[in-house]
């Protein structure tokens, strides 16, 4: 009895070990290339050579792993809006007056753990007060009172039906 394995056993086995790291990790990376050796173990069964199966094993691989790319982030991050870094994730989030904001000289404000000196747009605000950044120039945050943003927005879409 002979034990040597055969070609298509070793692709066979090949697959075995790239399904079980796809297991393992994330990604939809490996499983193409367990793809790609179940074909070339289909190819060594039907009698091709060792040059067929590898190029087959390669071509199977890189196709499978390209065009799940395109198509996952196609599928998946379609409605994926842009990440926001740095003060571009600011605009919107609320911040905390921690020296009250007077018309001419403005004041500070606390946001994500920061004093930053900030304006405001809609006339003085207390200390203690919470407000929404508006706009970011320079090292300056220009802020209003949540009420008052909503105030803006509810008369801008009045506008627009007008």
């Amino acid at each position: 009895m002979d034990l040597t394995p055969t070609d298509w056993q070793l692709w066979i086995a090949a697959a075995l070990v790239f399904g079980g790291l796809e297991i393992k990790l994330s990604g939809f990376v490996t499983l193409w290339f367990a793809v790609g050796a179940l074909t070339s173990a289909l190819a060594a069964a039907l009698g091709l050579g060792i040059n067929v199966q590898l190029v087959l094993f390669t071509v199977v691989s890189v196709a499978l792993f390209s065009a799940s790319r395109t198509i996952f982030k196609r599928a998946f991050m379609r409605t994926a809006s842009p990440l926001k870094l740095g003060v571009e994730a600011m605009i919107g989030q609320e911040a905390l007056v921690t020296e009250a904001l007077s018309d001419p000289h403005g004041g500070t404000v606390r946001i994500n753990g920061e004093l930053w000196t900030a304006r405001s747009l809609a006339g003085p605000v207390a200390e203690g007060e919470r407000v929404t950044v508006e706009q970011v120039e320079g090292l300056k945050l220009w802020v209003r009172r949540p009420s008052a943003s909503l105030e803006v927005s509810a008369q801008k879409k009045k506008e627009r039906v007008s």
